[in-house]
């Protein structure tokens, strides 16, 4: 859903930018508008206090409500749109059964007139349909997967889970990040992987893109003073590296690469 198209050089700021053009994305229309909620972002301040650091400014951006119906679901898609709070698109849907729109992420090779449906009685393993872990073969491509009706897994641009192992009521699931976990059978996911794949490899190429997505500059510990940060006041050398609150960042892994949920 993305072309990719040359820039011509005429200044430092996009002499190395690689961007994309959405030539094949859908533009509004008034049932998209009718899905967006205007919410203020605060970029990682709450009444003045930095609460998440390296955040702060941007441009104002509205939300989009992901909503997937996980029973009476047999809807057209009718196309895709750009998201600005997230890396992947979504894709507008029409529900024949409920008479109702709503968005769901979009997968990759889907277009504009695909069928998402989901049925648990009778599956269909087919691109972008809904189902019930249980009712995949071992070695599946998944994505946009719910933990207790809440999804929590697989929703980046261009990522997918694989399904390596299953019991009549457990699975275990790689995910992105090369974690495995343990579900529940009774699960749901969508079959295949998420839109945008060139996404990673878009070049912002100039520090105001940064700063419009919402982004500061990070200060490294050694140029501050010691008051400011452990490594602050001499040179970087002589010192285990650690975080702004003296927790060192070498060592053993923090977190195990399976976990049971």
């Amino acid at each position: 859903m993305c072309i990719k198209i040359n820039i011509k050089k005429t200044s430092a700021g996009v002499r190395h930018q690689i961007n994309f053009k959405k030539s094949l994305l859908a533009k509004q229309t008034n049932i998209y508008k009718k899905l967006i909620k205007s919410k203020k972002s605060f970029f990682g301040r709450s009444n003045g206090r930095i609460t998440i650091g390296h955040k702060g400014g941007g441009h104002k951006r509205k939300f989009r409500n992901i909503s997937v119906p996980y029973f009476n679901n047999f809807s057209l898609i009718l196309g895709h749109f750009y998201d600005s709070r997230r890396s992947s698109f979504f894709s507008l849907c029409y529900n024949f059964l409920d008479s109702k729109f709503f968005n769901i992420l979009s997968v990759n090779n889907t277009y504009p007139g695909s069928f998402t449906f989901f049925y648990q009685t009778f599956p269909e393993l087919k691109l972008g349909v809904l189902i019930n872990i249980k009712n995949l073969p071992t070695g599946s491509i998944l994505n946009y997967l719910s933990d207790s009706k809440k999804v929590k897994y697989i929703k980046s641009a261009g990522t997918f889970g694989t399904l390596i192992q299953k019991s009549p009521y457990e699975c275990k699931i790689k995910l992105p990040s090369g974690l495995i976990k343990t579900f529940s059978t009774s699960e749901f996911c969508f079959i295949g992987s998420i839109s945008n794949s060139l996404h990673n490899t878009l070049v912002i190429g100039k520090a105001g893109r940064a700063r419009l997505k919402g982004k500061r500059p990070h200060v490294r510990g050694v140029a501050m003073n010691p008051v400011d940060h452990p490594h602050g006041g001499q040179t970087s050398g002589g010192m285990t590296p650690v975080t702004p609150w003296g927790i060192p960042t070498r060592g053993k892994p923090t977190r195990k690469k399976h976990v049971k949920i």
